[in-house]
């Protein structure tokens, strides 16, 4: 369990999440404490640069998508990071709001 599996069970449930996540990996698109909604995944197409809310190796995070290569998804910060590639079923949301 992690800090956003509340989230990801709603989301997965068809519902919008609002939360305020903590952390500096986003700055510059999300400040820490700044309210962000994501909306479930559905059957969006993702595009690079991209918002999500997913699960990589285990952990997770809400972070950019940075390439697509098919059906993978290689996701990481907004500060150089990069946590790894991920499939489509561990994308659970798109953050579609950030208000301060």
């Amino acid at each position: 369990m992690g800090w956003a599996t509340g989230h990801i069970e709603r989301l997965r449930r068809g519902e919008t999440v609002s939360f305020r996540p903590r952390g500096d990996s986003m700055r510059g698109k999300i400040s820490s404490g700044q309210l962000v909604t994501v909306a479930p995944l559905g059957d969006r197409a993702l595009a690079v640069g991209d918002i999500v809310l997913c699960k990589v190796a285990g952990s997770q995070y809400l972070h950019l998508v940075k390439a697509i290569r098919g059906e993978r998804y290689q996701i990481g910060n907004n500060r150089g990071g990069v946590n790894g590639w991920t499939g489509r079923g561990n994308i659970f949301g798109v953050v579609t709001r950030v208000e301060p």
